[in-house]
């Protein structure tokens, strides 16, 4: 009955919930109309200032390649959000991670390093460690499937878009889409000579530089761009144990294009990118009720707002990402054919401790329960991949894109675990990895029944084979703290899997469309290959798949000036591939099972608007409930498995993001940009066994910026604020099974800092 009844309340909840946000889009809409509507100043005015002084008063086009070939972003079927590389500049995202402040359906695990870092989409993400899983969010650069998570949190170099396609789209963009894309796409070499210097510092003494040059080497053949980055921030956690700044990072690296057109009907392009970096992820102590932990910290005092470690060996990431890619497009009788060849190194080492304490001798901090722990984990990642595809021409009854694709991939890890206690020290380690092959053949085709009315089906099969090894050593007989004892295993598995999707789309009117969808997912099988790795872990497991129905309409009115899209979304998830809890020892660590089945559905609508010439206006919003609906509870659990109708982590229900920007043509020519953005999100679990410790409250991040530029003398200067509110928040909380400590992962922006951006182009 207490079931139901929980059951019961939770629909309650959900419908008031869509009430209200049906009320706040139906005012956020009304709103917009009536300040278009109000329009009076001419179109051949200054508007927004970042990019041009001429501009009109109606919401730029935007062009996709969601479908693999480029089209308008109001025509395609798919739930896509774009973010400009511009926006991405002038608001500090440098990286992956940093868009899940933007775009509401997505969120980000930060953990002790971007290894084990993970976005999420719709509230579904892969959370593992394991190199024998694949990320449920595929994040595609020019064409390449990064294929580990852990490689899709570097930073990015001149780019043009990125685009976040929400839902499974396992048909055009393989096999381990079964969430969403991150499809990032970087600018083209131009004919003429240009370049760019664009540098920011940072309070806290960060600083930023970007610079790249472009043009032509063989005017109308040849042209090529060059790119690079450097960045460097100490971090904004002080270390007591010898006063230095951690939670940094720095970085840097480069990025070339060259793209040759020998002829008219054929493009070439090479690019190769290489990138560097360090960092200090650190987690602070956020609440203890434990007075042995509370004297191991000290003089740090646990606290929400703490951002301060005693941690004698602070925590060090060390990262080198580099890759070649060659495309070659062809085009011949309004057919294209394309080749992508591509190699891509990932190497990391990351030095973290499991503990706040960290790895001190003092038998003062450490005891039995909080013994010190100094893990060295390195990751060598090989991939290989091969795409073919053929477009077709999109003036014919049926047009489609069809294709093969092949992944090779090869990781070799060690990992070391060594932990100090009051009596003994002991450490083990461990040498494992995986080789993975992917093969697959996909299509996907529009059946063009009237101009105004299509159909749509698609269709991928793919067939992976992957096989593991593991040995772990230690220097005790039997488990200590964290450290199973010896072992060693092997094992191959191969499997065959479909994924594709079937739809509608009709043309309310030459700017309104709508759509109805249904695609599946799926994420080949798995292997818990991790540090301790024991016999339970040796069997496969099971290929994830999803089913997700969608409906949609895409809007462009008040000629141009709004442009209003919403989705409305179900996807159900068998297999699903998660981590769950098991102790080691008397210390918790995780296991990579066949969770069983979830489920995610709900609301998304972003609306942009040209309310006058001068004033640009977009919010978006998300409503997603991402819940258990049966859980399978592995033998041995650590924990209550009594999970069925819980919220899955990093799944907040209500997300949004608003940006404002007014600008004000000087007498003089140069042009005043002020910009306003505000994010929020409702309360979010952290834990998967909804640990009331590890929840995060609603909260808002305020933005703004002052910017002042010449369009004609390619300058801009921007003065920024961030979280202007002083809100501090955590991207993540790890509570102790027992709740006797929480730790927080502590972002950049957790406290207000201001900052001042540079950029002149030539």
């Amino acid at each position: 009955m207490a079931i139901r009844s929980n059951k019961k309340n939770q629909q309650r909840q959900h419908r008031s919930v869509y009430r209200k946000v049906g009320l706040v889009l139906g005012g956020a809409a009304l709103s917009l109309s009536a300040m278009a509507a109000d329009d009076s100043v001419s179109k051949d005015e200054v508007s927004n200032g970042a990019s041009s002084a001429k501009a009109v008063a109606e919401v730029p086009a935007i062009t996709v390649s969601a479908t693999r070939r480029d089209e308008s972003l109001q025509a395609v079927p798919v739930a896509v959000s774009v973010i400009s590389g511009e926006d991405l500049t002038q608001a500090n995202r440098n990286s992956l991670d940093t868009i899940a402040a933007q775009v509401p359906s997505v969120t980000f695990r930060q953990q002790g390093g971007n290894k084990d870092s993970t976005i999420f989409i719709r509230g579904i993400g892969t959370i593992s460690t394991s190199p024998g899983v694949e990320p449920t969010v595929s994040t595609v650069i020019d064409g390449v499937v990064y294929a580990r998570p852990g490689m899709a949190t570097i930073d990015l170099l001149n780019v043009d878009h990125i685009e976040i396609l929400r839902g499974p789209q396992g048909t055009l963009f393989g096999k381990n889409a079964t969430s969403g894309v991150i499809n990032v796409v970087t600018r083209k070499p131009t004919d003429e000579t240009t370049g760019y210097v664009d540098t920011s510092w940072y309070q806290g003494n960060e600083v930023q530089v970007r610079s790249g040059i472009s043009g032509a080497i063989a005017p109308g053949v040849v042209r090529a761009s060059l790119d690079a980055l450097y960045s460097d921030y100490g971090g904004n956690v002080t270390d007591v144990a010898n006063g230095r700044d951690v939670n940094g990072f720095g970085k840097k690296g480069a990025r070339a294009k060259v793209e040759i057109t020998p002829n008219a009907d054929l493009d070439i392009t090479f690019i190769a990118d290489y990138l560097k970096s360090r960092s200090s992820p650190t987690f602070t102590a956020y609440s203890t009720s434990s007075s042995a932990f509370a004297a191991g910290i000290s003089p740090v005092v646990a606290g929400p707002g703490n951002r301060q470690v005693n941690a004698d060996i602070p925590s060090d990431v060390q990262d080198i990402n580099k890759g070649f890619s060659a495309q070659i497009d062809w085009h011949h009788n309004g057919y294209t054919l394309t080749s992508i060849s591509a190699v891509r190194n990932w190497d990391n080492t990351q030095y973290t401790t499991t503990s706040v304490i960290g790895n001190s001798a003092d038998p003062a901090r450490i005891t039995s329960t909080y013994p010190g722990t100094r893990d060295i984990g390195r990751v060598a990642w090989q991939q290989y991949s091969q795409e073919l595809r053929i477009a077709s021409p999109k003036d014919q009854f049926i047009d489609y894109v069809a294709g093969a694709y092949y992944l090779h991939g090869n990781d070799d890890e060690v990992y070391q675990r060594i932990v100090t206690t009051s009596s003994a020290l002991n450490s083990g380690i461990a040498n494992y990895g995986t080789s993975s092959e992917s093969f697959a053949l996909f299509g996907e085709s529009n059946w063009n029944f009237t101009k105004s009315f299509r159909g749509i089906t698609g269709l991928r099969w793919t067939h992976d084979d992957l096989s593991y090894y593991h040995a772990r050593t230690s220097t005790s007989a039997s488990a200590f703290a964290g450290v199973q004892p010896a072992y060693s295993s092997t094992g191959s598995t191969s499997a065959n899997g479909y994924s594709g999707r079937l739809g509608l789309q009709y043309d309310l009117s030459p700017d309104v469309t709508s759509y109805v969808t249904y695609s599946r997912g799926y994420k080949g099988p798995a292997y818990n290959v991790f540090f301790n790795m024991v016999s339970t872990d040796t069997s496969a497991l099971k290929p994830e798949t999803s089913n997700s129905y969608e409906i949609g309409v895409k809007s462009q009115l008040l000629d141009k000036r709004l442009t209003l899209n919403a989705a409305i979304f179900k996807t159900d998830y068998d297999n699903y591939q998660a981590n769950y809890y098991d102790v080691v020892a008397g210390t918790t660590v995780t296991r990579l099972i066949n969770a069983g089945k979830v489920s995610t559905q709900g609301v998304e609508l972003e609306a942009v608007a040209r309310a006058t010439s001068r004033l640009s206006l977009s919010q978006s919003l998300s409503y997603v409930d991402a819940h258990i609906v049966q859980f399978n509870c592995p033998t041995n659990a650590a924990a209550s498995c009594n999970l069925n109708g819980s919220t899955l982590p990093f799944a907040p229900h209500l997300k949004s993001y608003s940006r404002i920007n007014y600008a004000i043509p000087l007498s003089s020519g140069l042009i005043v940009d002020l910009t306003s953005e505000y994010s929020w999100q409702s309360k979010q679990e952290y834990d998967l066994l909804q640990s009331p410790y590890a929840i995060q409250g609603a909260y808002g991040i305020v933005n703004g910026s002052v910017a002042v530029s010449s369009p004609v003398a390619g300058w801009r200067l921007a003065f920024i604020v961030k979280n202007l509110t002083n809100k501090s928040y955590a991207t993540n909380l790890v509570a102790a099974t027992d709740g006797s400590y929480v730790t927080r992962a502590v972002p950049r922006d957790d406290q207000r800092y201001f900052g001042i951006n540079l950029r002149k182009e030539f």
